[in-house]
């Protein structure tokens, strides 16, 4: 049975991050970042959000492909609709494979200085850079956080401590894989 692993939290937690590490190693490993999806799909830098819509479905079918495959996959996506996040859980459940939940959680402002703090030669940051800030900016990851937060019980959520270097998040992310306990 393959694993669809989802790395949830707010922007700037280390999601991608993390998730591009696990999939360098963990060979067979797909690390499915519907943001970078997003790039393939022209004028999603003037609609964010549609294009976001358009994806969706695209990488679930690409999850569901790979993971019937026998073959694991790494999702770094804030899903902060419940409707969505139940879409993936049950596209890998229905599918008789396993979904684990991540939640990647930070001290409050931290995950907001990282998203700031990222650099702006990439182009995919410089459109979610724009997005966040009309949508109120490092308030606004502050808010995303606490509402994750919130309900990570109801989602079956692992919480994993990203408030340390990536290393140390990383050995935390493993740990959680190897015996998740709930968020409470």
């Amino acid at each position: 049975m393959a694993t669809l692993i989802h790395l949830d939290g707010a922007p700037g937690v280390g999601k991608s991050t993390i998730a591009a590490r696990y999939a360098a190693e963990h060979p067979g490993v797909l690390n499915c970042d519907i943001d970078r999806l997003r790039g393939l799909v022209g004028g999603w830098q003037t609609d964010f959000a549609t294009t976001g819509a358009i994806v969706r479905p695209l990488a679930l079918a690409m999850i569901r492909t790979h993971l019937d495959g026998g073959r694991d996959v790494v999702l770094p996506q804030m899903l902060a609709s419940e409707v969505e996040q139940a879409r993936f859980r049950t596209a890998a459940l229905e599918a008789g494979h396993a979904y684990v939940h991540l939640l990647l959680q930070a001290p409050s402002g931290e995950a907001v200085a990282r998203f700031y703090g990222r650099p702006d030669d990439d182009p995919l940051h410089q459109v979610i850079r724009g997005v966040v800030d009309a949508d109120g900016g490092g308030a606004a990851i502050d808010g995303l956080a606490r509402r994750l937060a919130a309900s990570a019980a109801s989602r079956e959520a692992v919480c994993v401590d990203a408030g340390a270097d990536v290393d140390a998040t990383y050995q935390r992310v493993l740990e959680a894989l190897g015996a998740p306990p709930r968020c409470e």
